[in-house]
């Protein structure tokens, strides 16, 4: 018997006698417990997957499995029911994205810094808005996802972490508050990010966009949130504008080298490098709107600069990165060449 190995015939009859025997007496034969992470969607009915998976065992390899067996998340009984064909669902809604947080704080400034009723109008309207985003897939929500009482509940958190508010905090998160305190220390900027978000999200615009693998958004900083750094990075990748950036930049007689620390591909790589070079997008996020890219916009940068430049926020243009960079050379020249080879001597040696 191979494990995961379940058909779309067996998950039925597993289902039909969850229906016929009612969920409490159906986890009680299996042994089973509510699923705490997801859940079966089958034609308008709501079943516990991983006791489904469990049952489903029987009629495909002879006997069921038992609950120590496999886990009823992603990698087990979550994965084997889409194998087969099945909407599997979470069961618990994810955490707010720094997106939706910029949208729920500005809502609380406009207020005066108060939480907002979940019968207000700017909640539900807010809480349609929530839903059109594309940062949660549909699997991972609930039928509770982002609706007014839970948008209600998050204006609450953001505002109990006020400065001023005097009274006992919600159960808010680290988020909340980084959130919060960059509307505090930044207001006009980050009211802006909240209207290119919310504009972004009603036109459509942000929902074309092609998405990007986690880890390369976790490799980067960007306290305007997800969806304008998406926008950002499409843009930089946008090849028919590269190709209009260098073209322009070599009428001028210019040279395709990095503007931040001069690197110059061809001149390393030879005719490997010859017309490679990156461009970046040197508007920032809160001020970039749905408006055409212009070719003055871009800076043409190495991978290591426009990397460094996207690590940490706020983001140096390419002049002030150069800056950098000469400030440390110039540190490094003034150490007398005696003084250097004696500390590099001194450093131990990994001999691992």
């Amino acid at each position: 018997m191979r494990i995961g190995a379940i058909t779309r015939d067996a998950v039925l009859r597993a289902i039909a006698e969850y229906d016929q025997l009612g969920r409490t007496e159906f986890l009680t034969k299996y042994g089973f417990k509510e699923s705490l992470s997801y859940v079966l969607v089958h034609e308008g009915g709501w079943y516990d997957s991983k006791a489904i998976v469990g049952a489903a065992h029987q009629w495909d390899h002879g006997r069921a499995l038992l609950p120590a067996e496999f886990s009823g998340g992603k990698d087990h009984a979550a994965a084997w029911l889409k194998q087969a064909g099945f909407t599997v669902k979470t069961v618990k809604n994810p955490d707010w994205a720094r997106d939706e947080i910029i949208l729920a704080c500005d809502l609380v400034m406009a207020n005066g810094w108060k939480g907002i009723d979940a019968k207000d109008q700017r909640v539900i309207e807010l809480s349609d808005l929530l839903q059109l985003m594309p940062i949660h897939a549909e699997t991972d929500r609930n039928e509770k996802f982002r609706n007014p009482n839970g948008v209600a509940r998050k204006t609450f958190d953001i505002a109990t972490r006020h400065p001023d508010y005097q009274g006992k905090g919600t159960n808010g998160g680290a988020l909340d508050i980084e959130v919060l305190n960059d509307f505090l220390g930044k207001p006009a900027e980050m009211t802006e990010t909240a209207q290119l978000i919310r504009q972004g999200i009603t036109t459509g615009d942000l929902q074309s966009l092609p998405p990007d693998g986690e880890e390369e958004l976790d490799e980067t900083s960007a306290p305007e949130g997800r969806l304008l750094m998406r926008r950002h990075l499409s843009r930089e990748r946008n090849k028919a504008l590269r190709r209009k950036k260098i073209a322009a930049v070599l009428r001028q007689g210019g040279r395709l080298s990095c503007e931040a620390c001069g690197f110059d591909f061809e001149e390393v790589y030879g005719e490997r490098g010859d017309g490679y070079i990156e461009c970046h997008h040197v508007v920032p996020l809160h001020e970039a709107g749905e408006g055409r890219t212009k070719l003055s916009d871009l800076a043409l940068i190495c991978a290591n600069c426009h990397r460094m430049i996207h690590r940490q926020a706020p983001w140096p243009t390419p002049k002030q990165l150069r800056a950098l960079i000469e400030t440390r050379r110039v540190s490094k020249n003034r150490i007398p060449a005696q003084q250097r080879s004696a500390s590099a001597a001194e450093e131990p040696t990994n001999l691992m």
